[in-house]
């Protein structure tokens, strides 16, 4: 797939991006390139490979859901400025 300097500066734009004009013609190259290896990945057939999160057969040792600290709601909000019912209170910012 070739992409033409009219789609760059239009992906530019679209992306706010700065890019001088004497760059654009290796950006549309670049681009093509990109593509057509996107192409290329999408031709092979993996219809017989098991999907994977990991390349290594690999288990995660997970650790049991444990609180380990201690409740200090009361400690925090003892030096909070404003708190009620166990909420902080802020200013209003949004009217």
């Amino acid at each position: 797939m070739s992409i033409e300097i009219d789609e760059v500066k239009k992906i530019a734009k679209l992306a706010c991006l700065n890019v001088d004009d004497a760059d654009i013609q290796s950006y549309a190259t670049n681009l093509s390139n990109i593509l057509d290896m996107v192409a290329q990945m999408e031709a092979v057939d993996t219809s017989g490979v098991t999907p994977m999160s990991h390349p290594f057969d690999v288990v995660q040792r997970l650790r049991e859901d444990v609180v380990t600290d201690l409740n200090r709601r009361e400690d925090f909000q003892a030096i909070a400025p404003a708190t009620e019912d166990g909420l902080y209170l802020v200013p209003k910012v949004i009217e």
